[in-house]
């Protein structure tokens, strides 16, 4: 009965998997991303309100990009997973802005 209250360590396999693994982040970098993300969305109401023209649409283009990239990596925690999770996430990225962009090539977003 005395083994039951022993703490029991993770098997030497699923330590060996993660060598190095980095800590998650803290309650407070999580408040920070999410006040970024807020004035990252600010900036996108602004420019909508401040009639760019023709950059209207690149500029909120990166806005999304980047708040995407800073979900992905800290909410999705891949910022702290293994590489190879990243890379899967680049290559669809890369893919959605090719397909989006020849989308606005098609209907000459960017000639107007």
């Amino acid at each position: 009965m005395a083994d039951v209250d022993q703490h029991v360590e993770a098997p030497v396999h699923a330590r060996a998997a993660h060598p190095g693994h980095a800590a998650h982040p803290t309650a407070r970098e999580y408040v920070r991303i999410f006040l970024i993300l807020v004035a990252l969305t600010a900036i996108e109401v602004g420019a909508w309100y401040a009639h760019l023209g023709r950059w209207l649409i690149p500029t909120l283009f990166v806005l999304a990009v980047t708040k995407f990239a800073l979900v992905v990596l800290w909410f999705m925690h891949l910022k702290f997973d293994d590489r190879r999770f990243s890379r899967f996430f680049v290559m669809g990225l890369a893919g959605a802005v090719t397909l989006y962009l020849v989308v606005l090539m098609a209907f000459r977003v960017f000639l107007r």
